[in-house]
């Protein structure tokens, strides 16, 4: 195999392409002292930065830091130790972090917690910065399995469970997956069936793939379980509920449990996850987790909740922790990647593109600008999205938001920026390791385990396109008070009962643009006379889509069930438009967050900086999908190499602060893990 390199694209010109005629002036200017083309580059403070980044709880992630850093050794340890020792190391290493207090922060005081969810969330999108079993350990401990008890349970099970979940002296599982339902949680084969002559539940697994699978800390260190099951009363089926289980007495099986490791599995493999059965066990009735529902000992069922599928979706709804936290993860991960790609892109030199005696550093290469730059900004843009969603998460579970649709936006938000984040987690990550080539690929590098441990992101906690159905039906139905089952039919069926118009004119296309033609200049030529560089401008581009394709997809969704089509068929057809919906509505988040950020900000080189990272993401974006704005006339071919244009020298812009805006990230040096790659940064 030939290890020539072939010659790359040569180095981008230090001169700056004008900007497309225009009235708005290019931001980057604003809060700078001013050159004669309008810009001058900004200093970043980068301790200035990390704060910023960092937010309320700087204190919490440095807390984190310090820990990641005494327990660097870790990252070797995964690679050296057998994966029976990696699995107990990662165990013992979990249980001296809740000495700390960072793993229990999300916990009332009373059970020896923190008492803060938000404090919570960054704790562990900090420790994303490290070894990722330790992270998933810690998601399974206290996020699945202690936070299933809080949020499901009542004061009873907080008062025998919690304190000792808090300590680590209690590990459990969280046990909903099965091996043949996946997602399609309200179809589970598990049943709990009440006993009134003994006063007990008695959980089986009705069939073989009926199992509970892929069970974080089931395989080895597991005692007690949250088992989700169809719970019957009197003969009479209540859907889906909670028990808490005894999986393991001194170590071994629980009498009627059995057990199995999952094995080697790509990533992750100092997580024990493993497979459970339940033959016929029994335990009592205080077991069933009974916030939403409970069931007396004479054996009627009561619930405060009558709709059945809506008090499904209250009770997943108070789980919505967990995508939070997996979202903030994949986010963290991006930037452990982009930080050493960047550091390795300054270092390393490669042919004399412009200079006889010395070759050029890679990210002078504009190629390589393109590569890093624009999921460099993407990263920051993702991290202002998720700052707002975990604050909208502590208001809602804290009890100071309590409305219903707020709590129902929450877990659409959730979803979407889950998807988001965890996609843009395997894009980035794979860039990065491209963009190190060869040496990307050795194990010290780190890249081996982030690609690894990453990759189940986009399918735990929810299969990301699943996700995104639960997005669109949020964005089709208005957050109905009357949540509609999440399958297809489900959806179809809803849309189908509503006037087409109705949905068309919820999206009020027509209006966002008359919006425009007001706010922008150029009238109905909006979109081809306003500045580039205009917030306005980019946030009208994404709303005009996202509007344009709800409104598309209820049409579709209709039109099928007016020709009499099966419903299930019609939402087949149309899923991939939904989805398509639903990922335009988060992108439409991310750059409102984005915005809303770099508004709030004081003029200053900070805000410049931030400014040419947002431009950077939102013209990315529109150039990304620059197809679909053609095709439904708000970009012309001459607009569209404008914008592509305005991308590259965006990215020539940004290339001087790389180096700072990802040591902004506050990623401990230890962490980066990659002598090859980045040097000795001691």
């Amino acid at each position: 195999m030939s290890t020539e390199t072939p010659a790359p694209v040569p180095p981008a010109e230090t001169r700056e392409v004008p900007a497309p005629p225009g009235p708005a002036p290019d931001r980057a200017a604003e809060g700078a002292e001013t050159r004669a083309d309008g810009y001058v580059r900004p200093d970043v403070d980068v301790a200035a930065l990390q704060r910023l980044l960092d937010g309320r709880y700087a204190e919490v992630r440095d807390l984190v830091r310090r820990n990641l850093v005494e327990s660097a050794d870790i990252l070797t340890d995964a690679e050296t130790l057998s994966r029976d020792d990696y699995r107990d190391r990662v165990r013992d290493l979990v249980v001296e972090m809740a000495a700390t207090g960072q793993t229990g922060m999300g916990f009332p005081t009373e059970y020896g917690g923190g008492g803060d969810l938000g404090a919570s969330i960054a704790a562990f999108e900090t420790l994303a910065f490290g070894d990722l079993s330790v992270l998933v350990k810690v998601g399974v401990q206290f996020g699945l399995f202690g936070g299933a008890i809080q949020q499901l349970g009542t004061e009873r099970h907080h008062r025998e469970y919690l304190p000792r979940v808090v300590t680590g002296e209690l590990l459990g599982c969280f046990a909903m997956t099965e091996t043949g339902h996946g997602s399609n949680v309200q179809a589970l084969g598990t049943v709990a069936t009440y006993d009134v002559e003994t006063g007990e539940f008695v959980i089986t697994t009705t069939t073989e793939d009926a199992g509970k699978d892929y069970i974080g800390n089931a395989a080895a260190h597991g005692e007690v379980a949250v088992v989700f099951a169809q719970l019957e009363v009197g003969g009479e089926g209540r859907g889906v509920h909670a028990f808490v289980v005894p999986i393991r007495v001194d170590g071994q099986p629980a009498p009627g449990v059995r057990i199995e490791d999952d094995g080697l599995k790509m990533g992750l493999n100092g997580v024990d996850n493993g497979r459970l059965w339940f033959d016929h066990v029994r335990v009592p009735r205080a077991s069933l987790l009974n916030r939403f529902a409970d069931v007396t000992e004479a054996g009627v069922y009561e619930s405060p909740i009558e709709n059945p599928n809506r008090r499904f979706f209250t009770m997943l709804g108070t789980l919505v922790t967990g995508r939070v936290s997996v979202g903030a993860a994949g986010i963290s991960a991006s930037k452990v990647a982009l930080a050493v790609a960047v550091k390795y892109a300054l270092r390393r030199r490669q042919f004399e593109a412009t200079d006889d005696e010395q070759e050029e550093l890679l990210l002078d290469y504009g190629m390589h600008q393109r590569r890093l730059l624009p999921l460099l900004a993407r990263t920051y843009a993702l991290h202002f999205a998720q700052e707002e969603l975990s604050g909208q998460l502590h208001d809602v579970l804290t009890g100071q938001v309590d409305d219903e649709q707020t709590k129902r936006e929450l877990e659409s938000r959730a979803a979407g920026t889950k998807a988001l984040g965890t996609w843009h987690a395997t894009r980035t990550i794979q860039e990065c390791r491209e963009a190190c080539g060869g040496a990307g690929y050795l194990a010290e590098n780190r890249f081996t385990a982030l690609k690894a441990d990453t990759d189940v992101f986009t399918t735990f906690e929810g299969d990301n396109h699943v996700l995104l159905q639960l997005v669109a039906k949020g964005l089709l139905t208005d957050y109905a008070s009357e949540f509609e089952d999440m399958d297809q039919l489900g959806m179809a069926r809803f849309v189908a009962g509503l006037a087409v118009e109705t949905v068309v004119e919820k999206t009020r296309v027509h209006q966002l643009l008359q919006r425009v033609r007001d706010l922008l200049p150029g009238g109905d030529e909006w979109d081809q006379e306003a500045g580039l560089l205009d917030p306005d401008y980019q946030l009208a581009m994404l709303r005009f889509r996202e509007e344009h394709m709800i409104s598309g997809a209820a049409r579709r969704l209709k039109r099928g069930i007016d020709q009499g089509m099966h419903p299930g068929a019609v939402f087949s057809r149309v899923q991939d438009h939904v989805i398509g919906a639903a990922s335009a509505h988060m992108e439409r988040l991310v750059l409102e967050a984005f915005v809303a950020k770099t508004r709030s900000l004081p003029d200053g080189d900070q805000k410049v900086a931030l400014m040419l990272l947002c431009d950077l993401h939102a013209l990315s974006a529109i150039e990304a999908d620059r197809a679909w704005f053609m095709e439904h006339g708000r970009l012309s071919a001459q607009r569209s190499k404008a914008i592509s244009r305005e991308v590259a020298s965006l990215c020539r812009k940004v290339r001087p602060l790389a180096n700072d805006l990802v040591d902004a990230f506050g990623v401990p040096t230890e962490m980066l893990r990659a002598p090859a790659l980045v040097g000795d940064l001691g």
